[in-house]
């Protein structure tokens, strides 16, 4: 993670097209000054060479700055760079019209020509592409692009340009232009899907760790709702009856005393049935899910004969951390593997695109688990091992499992409190 790509490994799929992209835009600049601006000063030499080499790098800084700032505006990171802007466009028209002028009105020469034609080009196109990235409104697209080309008839007719070079100017300035004012709007587009998409997902697993809480929720108003409503009038009565000191209070304290162990044993059964997952089923559940969020997942060993009590706390296992590669990191690919060994049942489960920031937050989830797994006296240990990739090991013995099976019926019901309010 220290390397020299530390920084693009720990970036999120989103982040990570932010940066191609502005960094693509920011290549166009740097274009200008490699293209036309150094050829210029090797063949025009120091003085006006020189110039032409000045004004190319002033307006690649100016393209630089532009999409920087244009690129988080898209994101609402800051307002429409809109002055800046406008100062593109002006310095744009400026070196277009000098180009143009040292073309005409500067020394003779084959050279002097090809180096302020390209001056003229490519300055005039990429500063038009560079403004598109500012501007959301296609309509204003339009504008700027045909405002471009009708610029360079104008400028064309007022220095005396010949007819034909001043149509082919503004045709070459229309298309050229328009090509990297449709690139523009088309990576501003597609950035945003990016993000949405991102936070899709996000959103989609929360909304699963929800639903199973609200499952749980209602399976537990249904089972204590209607007893703990039978004990409240039973218990209301007897108050009644030993106030008025009857005999029969002494049976509706048995009765509530009945209901409230039977409410026990009930919800002691729902906990059970949410604790205990099947291992197969989750292994089988995560490939789906991780696949369907474009996760490439690959399941390796066989659960169905391992005992139960191991099945539930594997399976546990198995469902957190696939919900912690769906919410932290950016994973293009996850391993789960189980294998028995010299007693002991093994789940790995592996996946890159983890970040050492996010770390903390998949630790409340793996406390859960550590305390699952002590149940069945097993272990996990988690931690990276490696560049971006996420190690989560889990290990129970067979051999005890039987032992602890009666005890797991008891924690279940007096944990049934905690389970809900976590």
């Amino acid at each position: 993670m220290r390397g020299p790509g530390g920084w693009w490994r720990r970036k999120s799929t989103p982040a990570k097209f932010e940066t191609y992209t502005r960094w693509s835009f920011h290549f166009f600049g740097v274009s200008e000054v490699v293209a036309i601006g150094l050829p210029a000063l090797g063949s025009l030499g120091p003085g006006l060479g020189g110039t032409l080499l000045a004004l190319v790098t002033l307006h690649c800084g100016a393209c630089m700055l532009t999409v920087s700032r244009a690129v988080d505006w898209t994101r609402g990171r800051r307002a429409q760079p809109v002055r800046l802007l406008w100062t593109l466009g002006v310095l744009t028209a400026v070196i277009a019209v000098a180009a143009v002028g040292i073309a005409q009105r500067g020394p003779d020469g084959d050279s002097v020509d090809a180096a302020a034609s390209g001056v003229f080009g490519v300055v005039v196109i990429i500063g038009a592409g560079v403004i598109a990235l500012g501007v959301r409104d296609r309509r204003r697209v339009y504008a700027i692009v045909g405002g471009f080309a009708l610029g360079t008839g104008a400028a064309s007719l007022l220095l005396d340009v010949p007819a034909p070079a001043t149509v082919l100017g503004m045709a070459g300035v229309l298309l050229g232009s328009g090509l990297l004012a449709f690139t523009a709007i088309f990576s501003v587009w597609l950035l945003d899907a990016v993000y949405a998409l991102d936070e899709a997902r996000e959103t989609r697993a929360r909304l699963a760790v929800a639903e199973e809480r609200l499952r749980f929720g209602r399976d537990l108003h249904d089972v204590m709702g209607r007893n703990l409503a039978v004990i409240a009038l039973k218990a209301e009565l007897a108050v009644q009856l030993a106030r008025r000191g009857r005999p029969e209070a002494v049976e509706q304290m048995v009765e509530v005393q009945r209901i409230a162990q039977e409410s026990q044993r009930e919800v002691r059964d729902v906990v059970r049935g949410y604790r205990e997952a099947d291992l197969a089923v989750e292994l089988a559940g995560a490939k789906g899910v991780l696949k369907a969020a474009g996760i490439d997942c690959e399941v390796c060993g066989e659960a169905g004969t391992l005992p139960g009590e191991v099945q539930s706390a594997l399976g546990w296992v198995v469902r957190e951390t696939t919900t912690n590669v769906l919410r932290h990191g950016d994973a293009g690919r996850c391993s789960v593997g189980l294998r028995v060994t010299e007693g002991r049942v093994v789940l790995t489960v592996e996946n890159d695109g983890a970040k050492e920031s996010e770390e903390g937050s998949r630790g409340s989830g793996l406390a859960g688990l550590r305390e699952r797994l002590r149940q069945v006296d097993g272990t996990l240990e988690a931690g990276f091992a490696g560049a971006g990739v996420f190690r989560v090991v889990a290990e129970v013995p067979l051999s005890k499992t039987g032992a602890v099976s009666g005890a797991q019926g008891a924690a279940d019901g007096k944990n049934a409190v905690s389970e809900v309010t976590s």
